[in-house]
């Protein structure tokens, strides 16, 4: 194989040479069953140790990009790549479809164990540093003399986010292309107003997220689940004439499974084909526990077809309400304009800190500590289901701050008995529209270390109590 690698840009080499190979593979420099040089050879070269090489090669075929071969080596995966169709180093980044712009969770008992999905522990937010971003950002507020905010966000913040995406998420993006939201939800809500109207078809994931299905019924559109499998959504069965497409692909809610790799291409493939728009919500895509996290789902979109969405209530706190939305370029208007009518511009305080607490580098920082918390908190919630098998199955899932389990043999009314747990837990059918096998979602978010040992003991307990017990 002849092939120019250019390991520009910044971060480690090993980061830099995955980029590079993952650009060829996107590019179509490398075709199905192209054989890769032996590590050895590619590392001298370059110029770089061979451990790098070999971190590059294992980081790819971890995703499904390359195959390993044993005593024959390493191979390009058999996909169907999306190739762009132009070449430099601007291809894709075009303006896109225009589309249209159409006119015009149920109630959670609280107990002692708190097991809810999608909580975080608002204690771990770094207050000493969150004061100071704030402190700043009031001496930004005094200094400035404009009446109103851009409806887009605060400029520092938008061209945080972006190259927080970059390091994070492996999603290169311009700090143009970001919206900021007063949390996720809203940016759901302005993506159906300029994508959807009434009698649209909706895709989402079944299981899936209840206040995301909100949002399409109450634009008048009708909303059509999509079974999941151990790849995530099968993008065979989402109806052609769908106008958009709701997937979580970096941790499936509420189950747990990624996008495998050929899932995410199809996927691609056919929103370009039919004129879907792709909502990719990474809701907690940043919480991965076994290898490296898998890179946006938009990092792979040439066309324009995918809207990232993402929250930072997960990483700092709910209350502060800040979300964002990373726009295709042909609903970059259209969405600009809907937040001007819908609020006209978000909290500017928030913004401006959360903008100087990124750009100090405090928030990686926290990110890197959250990550540690969570890891630990995981590895005691799977000890601890370990200990009642009888009781339930953990399905497998590899990032995220909740696991879900499925019941063995549970009894008629264990929704009754699990109420007696003193805790705070969802049942897995709450997230399907139709009938569901019985389960669990168990978040591990709030829960402190010391009690998520007693509190799967409790739920045991009382899904084993007797009728009447």
């Amino acid at each position: 194989m002849r092939l120019h690698l250019t390991l520009d840009g910044d971060g480690p080499r090993r980061d830099r040479l995955y980029r590079a190979l993952r650009r060829a593979l996107l590019d179509g420099r490398l075709v199905a069953d192209e054989r890769l040089p032996p590590s050895r050879a590619l590392a001298a070269e370059l110029g770089l140790g061979r451990q790098t090489v070999v971190e590059a090669y294992e980081r790819l075929i971890a995703e499904g990009f390359l195959a390993a071969r044993t005593g024959s080596g390493t191979f390009v995966a058999r996909l169907n790549l999306p190739v762009s169709r132009e070449s430099g180093p601007t291809a894709g980044a075009g303006p896109g479809p225009h589309w249209r712009t159409p006119a015009t969770w149920g109630e959670v008992r609280l107990g002692g164990y708190n097991f809810a999905g999608g909580v975080t522990d608002p204690a771990l937010l770094p207050w000493p540093a969150w004061r100071r971003a704030v402190q700043r950002a009031l001496r930004d507020q005094a200094a400035d003399t404009t009446l109103y905010g851009d409806p887009v966000g605060q400029p520092a913040l938008r061209a945080g986010i972006a190259d927080y995406l970059g390091y994070s998420r492996g999603l290169p993006c311009r700090p143009e292309s970001v919206l900021v939201t007063q949390g996720a939800q809203q940016g759901l809500d302005l993506l159906a107003r300029v994508r959807v109207g009434p009698g649209d078809l909706v895709a989402v994931e079944e299981p899936g997220y209840p206040p995301a299905r909100a949002v399409f019924e109450q634009r008048g559109a009708t909303v059509v689940g999509v079974p999941v499998d151990e790849q995530g959504v099968c993008v065979d069965r989402i109806p052609e004439r769908a106008t958009l497409v709701y997937v979580t692909p970096s941790h499936q809610f509420p189950l747990g499974m990624p996008l495998s790799l050929s899932r995410r291409l199809a996927l691609l493939e056919r929103a370009n084909r039919h004129d879907w728009l792709i909502v990719e919500d990474d809701y907690d895509g940043e919480y991965r526990f076994e290898g490296r996290p898998l890179e946006a789902l938009k990092s792979l979109d040439r066309d324009q077809r995918v809207a990232y969405l993402g929250t930072f209530s997960k990483v700092l706190h709910p209350a502060l309400r800040l979300g964002y939305v990373v726009m295709p370029e042909g609903l970059r208007q259209a969405l600009t304009g809907a937040r001007r009518l819908a609020d006209g511009y978000g909290g500017d305080l928030n913004q401006r800190a959360l903008a100087h607490l990124i750009g100090q580098g405090d928030f990686a920082r926290h990110l890197q500590r959250m990550q540690r918390i969570y890891q630990r908190r995981r590895d005691a919630l799977r000890e601890a289901l370990a200990v009642h098998p009888e009781r339930w199955r953990p399905l497998p899932a590899l990032a995220g701050i909740h696991l879900a389990v499925r019941l063995r043999d549970p009894a008629p009314d264990w929704r009754r008995r699990l109420a007696t747990a003193d805790a705070t837990v969802l049942a897995l059918d709450d997230f399907y529209q139709g009938e569901a096998p019985p389960g669990l979602l168990l978040g591990f978010g709030a829960l402190p270390d010391s009690a998520v040992g007693p509190g799967v003991g409790a739920l045991a307990r009382a899904l084993g109590t007797p009728p009447g017990g």
